[in-house]
């Protein structure tokens, strides 16, 4: 019964099987092998995009801060949520990679609406050479919260943003969860919604560390290469990176296995209905449910793991309400559900 995070999950057969096969022989590196470049071109063959420029780095922050760095001059200012993940989780590092250029959140909650995002690009720039100028909008899909952009949510941020001739980041950490549930292709999630970089995340879903970085138009590629290579990011034996890559793509297992994640965590919502108050409606992987604080305890003594969000566990009402952040992987079983939701029912 562990929830705390889509990180802490294990790898599928598929991937671990992918890098034994990789680990053949000898190739080129830093991405000179066929391997990665037969990745390259099946992402941009999933993402209908043939001239797209792709790369893979191993985290999701390195993703996120050299896609952002190629974006953004020191002296700007990158729009975002107030809990994206590039401001509350990941140690100023975008702010490293760009060599200073800071965060402007636009206020609201996890999602951002075109009104908040126009308003708040529109008061930057008011004070010519002594502010932050305008810069990149980062779009969090699906966000820290479990929510969803609509596609013609995208849309609407993504033009606000073209009003002012302002590229457009994608953190795709949970890219599959988002477009399984949407039902939508990765065309349609990223270039077709107006999106000039998307990070197309893997090590969420499955993967032991591997994300891809595609940059729809081209002209910023050679920039990300030198950003990567300066910052630390470009893996010497760059096949074992394509090799889970690979295993991630073959048949649609980027699907599947976010696909598993959604179910579980629908199941989890719908077992927990009547016994916590389900404060989000799951649209991915993710579930935020307060429940008695008998039952955090029940659940921690029979061994579940998952976040404590907000309260704690010492306490002496025990009847009081304490959210908990319940994240799926794609290894979570029916058992593992029917179990926690039974404990939870019976304190």
């Amino acid at each position: 019964m562990n929830f705390t995070s889509d990180n802490a999950g294990p790898v599928p057969a598929a991937v671990l099987d992918a890098l034994a096969r990789a680990n053949a022989g000898h190739a080129p590196g830093y991405g000179a092998d066929e391997l990665s470049e037969r990745v390259r071109d099946r992402i941009r063959t999933l993402f209908d995009a043939p001239n797209a420029a792709v790369e893979l780095v191993s985290t999701g922050t390195a993703a996120n801060s050299l896609a952002l760095a190629t974006l953004c001059q020191p002296f700007q200012t990158v729009f975002c949520s107030p809990v994206a993940h590039i401001h509350e989780d990941e140690c100023n590092a975008p702010e490293f990679y760009t060599g200073g250029a800071k965060l402007t959140l636009v206020p609201g909650a996890d999602k951002m609406t075109a009104e908040g995002l126009r308003a708040t690009i529109a008061a930057e720039e008011s004070r010519g050479v002594h502010g932050p100028q305008r810069g990149p909008v980062s779009i969090t899909q699906i966000t820290e919260r479990g929510n969803l952009y609509t596609l013609d949510e995208l849309h609407a941020l993504s033009a606000v943003a073209r009003n002012y001739d302002l590229p457009v980041h994608l953190d795709g950490a949970r890219f599959a969860n988002a477009c399984v549930a949407l039902e939508c292709t990765p065309a349609e999630m990223t270039w077709k919604a107006g999106v000039d970089v998307a990070v197309f995340g893997g090590t969420k879903n499955g993967c032991m560390g591997v994300e891809a970085v595609i940059f729809f138009d081209p002209a910023k590629h050679w920039e990300f290469q030198l950003r990567r290579k300066r910052g630390g990011h470009l893996f010497s034996k760059f096949r074992y990176l394509a090799a889970q890559m690979d295993a991630y793509l073959e048949g649609d297992l980027w699907r599947e296995l976010a696909g598993m994640a959604n179910a579980r965590c629908a199941a989890l919502a719908a077992g927990l209905t009547g016994v916590a108050d389900i404060r989000n409606v799951p649209q991915g992987n993710m579930l935020f449910a307060a429940l008695p604080r008998r039952a955090h305890r029940a659940l921690h003594e029979a061994g579940a793991r998952y976040y404590m969000w907000e309260g704690e566990l010492d306490g002496h009402d025990d009847s009081e309400m304490l959210t908990a952040r319940l994240v799926c992987d794609w290894s979570v079983t029916e058992a593992d559900i029917a179990r926690f939701v039974e404990i939870a029912k019976g304190a």
